[in-house]
């Protein structure tokens, strides 16, 4: 009999000592940001492990495995870490955000932590023994890595804005914490052939979770008063997009059946031995694309049949995350400050950022983070205004930016302000100039171009643009340094995904472009991929021919994804054809053998990633 998923953490805590010893383990509590439960052994088993191998007494291919589940990922760097700390449902309180902080300005060379479009935090460039004390220094207020890495269910994503949106249906959050809870440790999950990526979304018709994309993912649904889910399972983007079908029109909630139904597909998936011999195609969409949706069905109706059912406990309401946000939400202030004099900046920050909740007099706003970007000092001070200002409950996007909830509608303009002072004030949340991109060559292993360093040039060529058109700012682009997707550049409007060009003895940092991805009303389109290769210190005046045709070239109110498919992709290359064009070397042209961010020609360096360890 396998053990029961999360028993260690279903006990009540017993004897004395410190809480998340193994005299004193820790159980799970209803407090906004404890969703993973600690347990304090599993840091001295890190720090045991990793002694041994940087004493060489443990192989590096066995410890790798061991660290990824503790979330810690290698660079392309030698000798330093990635730490992926979890944050399910993108929840973080002030205190978790000041712990953040803490460890930033102790041991990332950096001094910066990074939103990821999995809502999760990164920090990069950790020599092993630092590591080790950060994610036990985090742990004490409440945040884990545990599992942030390797062939396990990753991070939990879900809607900013649970709870709070007037469209949803009901919210999710309670029940994504219970499978994050329910999952994490589970026996089935540890070494599956690939890692899972999981969405619940409250808002069907607005899908802000981008459930399509995702390995599984559960919508919200009622029947006859009983809240349930719809069950969507093989989606993902990479070398081989593909949209999620949907599993089940509708699972319960309340008596874990949604619970029942993901394991069940995960042992199936577990059990696939010809999915592990390639690593690198060994996910859930891999399987679903060659047998088909129907007969996933039938394997799970079969599988639900199995003696492991009797075996678990699926009480959701032992595992449920209960938090009342409006509780913890600020009484109205005595006196506000309000706007006076020019207030055209402030009312471009209302009209983008900020959105009325569904509860009166509450509005969530939301920080266009740079890049993703915080260093300790704004991470304090997001802390203190949230503490002041909002429910306490932060929500991390997958577009990297920050969502702060149950703030005031008076104190909006007072929140703006110091949003303001911390250079987090800036409106275009979620607009054309708010472009999203992962690390790409600043840590990752993968990694072909800096997609950061384009991230930055890209902003700079739109802000200089100083683009008013209402149209165009719906535009949204998204830069990968790899073919992988990891900014999720398939689903932009314009997406670029990092290449290369070889001029005989010399290669050229480059990107290949798609053009009329989809994510938004609840219908995921993967762009199409044009057929000419842009030199990366190209790419930025390609965005702006690309704008510009469209706004010279549209039809009234015709929506860039419309106009694109009128004109076709030839249309799009055409306009950058001669940005395309091979560059001979030179010390003219030296600049485009060097990739941005960069002082040194150009190498395509590309090692084994982890995530397929």
């Amino acid at each position: 009999m396998e053990p029961s998923a999360g028993s260690a953490t279903e006990q009540p805590a017993t004897g004395s000592g410190r809480k998340g010893s193994l005299a004193n383990p820790e159980v799970h509590e209803n407090v906004p940001g404890h969703v993973i439960p600690i347990l304090e052994r599993e840091f001295d088993d890190f720090d045991t492990e990793a002694t041994r191998f940087l004493a060489g007494e443990t192989p590096e291919t066995e410890f790798i495995g061991f660290r990824l589940k503790q979330g810690v990922y290698g660079q392309r760097q030698a000798d330093v870490q990635m730490i992926r700390v979890k944050l399910p449902m993108g929840g973080i309180t002030p205190d978790q955000l000041e712990a953040f902080a803490d460890v930033i300005e102790k041991y990332v060379p950096l001094k910066k932590g990074h939103i990821t479009t999995r809502q999760n935090i990164q920090m990069h460039h950790m020599p092993l023994t630092d590591a080790a004390k950060v994610i036990r220094e985090l742990s004490d207020a409440g945040l884990s890595s545990r599992e942030g890495c390797g062939n396990t269910v990753r991070n939990v994503t879900g809607d900013p804005w649970a709870g709070i949106a007037p469209d949803e249906l009901f919210d999710l959050t309670p029940y994504a914490g219970a499978y994050v809870r329910y999952f994490v440790r589970h026996p089935t999950t540890q070494l599956m052939p690939r890692k899972v990526k999981t969405a619940f979304e409250g808002s069907p018709s607005s899908d802000r979770s981008l459930t399509g994309i995702h390995d599984i993912a559960f919508i919200a649904r009622a029947r006859d008063g009983v809240r349930g889910v719809e069950v969507r399972v093989g989606g993902g983007t990479s070398i081989m997009p593909r949209i999620a079908p949907t599993l089940y029109e509708f699972v319960g909630l309340d008596d874990g059946e949604y619970l029942k139904v993901a394991e069940a597909v995960f042992r199936i998936f577990d059990r696939q031995e010809w999915l592990r011999a390639n690593r690198a195609r060994a996910r859930l969409k891999v399987f679903v694309d060659k047998f088909g949706i129907d007969e996933l069905r039938r394997q799970v109706e079969e599988e639900l049949q199995g003696d492991w059912v009797q075996e678990r406990d699926f009480d959701v309401a032992g595992l449920r995350l209960d938090v009342d946000e409006e509780a913890s939400a600020p009484e109205a202030p005595v006196a506000a400050p309000s706007p006076n004099g020019d207030t055209s900046e402030f009312d471009r920050f209302l009209a983008s950022n900020v959105r009325a909740q569904r509860q009166d007099g509450f509005s969530a706003v939301q920080v266009a983070v740079p890049r993703g970007d915080l260093d300790p000092e704004q991470l304090r001070a997001l802390a203190d205004i949230a503490r002041r200002y909002s429910g306490g409950w932060v929500r991390t996007t997958v577009h990297q930016n920050l969502l702060l909830r149950w703030v005031r509608d008076e104190s909006v303009y007072a929140v703006w302000r110091e949003l303001v002072a911390l250079g987090l004030g800036d409106a275009g949340a979620d607009e054309v100039g708010d472009v999203v991109s992962c690390p790409g060559t600043d840590s990752c292993k993968l990694g072909i171009t800096s997609s950061m360093g384009l991230n930055a040039a890209v902003r700079e060529q739109l802000a200089a643009m100083n683009i008013t058109d209402p149209l165009t700012k719906r535009i949204h682009i998204k830069m990968s340094g790899c073919p992988n997707g990891c900014s999720q550049h398939h689903i932009a409007n314009i997406g670029f995904y990092g290449a290369s060009i070889k001029v005989g003895e010399h290669t050229i940092p480059a990107y290949v472009a798609h053009i009329a991805g989809n994510f938004e009303g609840g219908d995921i389109v993967y762009g199409q991929r044009l057929k000419v290769r842009l030199p990366a210190k190209r790419a930025p005046e390609a965005v702006e021919r690309w704008l510009r045709f469209y706004e010279s070239a549209r039809e009234e109110g015709e929506e860039f994804n419309a106009f694109a498919a009128r004109v076709g992709t030839k249309a799009f290359e055409d306009e950058v054809r001669d940005l395309a064009m091979p560059v001979e070397f030179g010390l003219e042209t030296m600049n485009h053998f060097i990739d941005w961010n960069r002082n040194v020609p150009f190498q395509v360096i590309r090692g084994e990633g982890e995530c397929a360890v």
